[in-house]
């Protein structure tokens, strides 16, 4: 890594875990600026308990979480505040408020950490639902629109306070190839017009080689990563059969057909 860039996110010696169980150790990582890191693995290898750890919402057990230097879990409540303030999140579900409609649900974070006016958060709104191909979507219900279009309100509502860093979980989950591809593509929109760096869990092959840049791979064997870089690269460099075999899936099985 160049030594004139520093990290946006850096992971250092992590342990994570529930009560005496360890579900990872000895995680370190770094995310840069703009990059597109992926955390993947197979099912059950500890994904969603490093997002948790890296989003501040179950501290490790040992390690370091930073961004831009500072240690998150080393903060106080404030310090911890201001930090998650530079946040994004995408949730697996969405996570909309069904009672609320789309353009309230992205309304939301603007009311309860600005002090925009109600004309402001209406304009800004409207410009974050265009963001996302939403525009003239925001009177409707979570459950007047489809599956992809809840996806990219949920998407709308994560970047309505102009994070730094969008965390993304599982973002494909349910959605068909041609819808998948579609978020795939916003994704690198963002990463590139709000100047964002993304953090995304997934174990989609599409959407690793699609858009990630970075990443690191988590074993649930061993418990603990076993690589860290580029996808693509890891993909013709790596001689672990685990990650090859993560990483070809469907071409092996293609393969095996008559």
């Amino acid at each position: 890594m160049d030594s004139n860039i520093q990290p946006v996110l850096e992971a250092r010696d992590l342990e994570l875990g529930y009560n005496d169980s360890i579900v990872m150790h000895d995680l370190s990582f770094c995310v840069n600026k703009g990059d597109i890191f992926i955390v993947m693995g197979v099912n059950g290898c500890g994904k969603s308990t490093l997002l948790k750890s890296l989003i501040g919402l179950r501290a490790p057990s040992k390690g370091k979480v930073l961004y831009y230097g500072k240690s998150f879990w080393d903060e106080d409540e404030t310090g911890q505040h201001a930090i998650m303030r530079r946040f994004g999140v995408l949730y697996q579900g969405g996570a909309l408020w069904s009672s609320l409609t789309v353009g309230e649900n992205v309304a939301l974070p603007l009311q309860l950490y600005t002090k925009l006016s109600d004309k402001q958060i209406q304009d800004v709104v409207a410009l974050k639902l265009s963001l996302v191909g939403l525009d003239g979507f925001g009177d409707f219900f979570p459950s007047g629109i489809s599956g992809g279009m809840r996806k990219r309100a949920s998407l709308a509502r994560a970047i309505a306070l102009d994070p730094d860093i969008i965390f993304f979980d599982e973002p494909s989950a349910g959605l068909d190839p041609i819808n998948a591809r579609k978020l795939d593509d916003l994704i690198l929109e963002l990463r590139d017009g709000l100047g964002a760096t993304i953090v995304i869990v997934t174990h989609e092959l599409a959407s690793i080689f699609a858009i990630g840049n970075n990443s690191v791979f988590l074993d649930a064997e061993s418990k603990t990563m076993i690589a860290t870089g580029n996808p693509k690269v890891l993909l013709d460099n790596s001689k672990d059969p685990k990650i090859t075999r993560f990483l070809t899936r469907g071409v092996e099985s293609k393969e095996q057909k008559p």
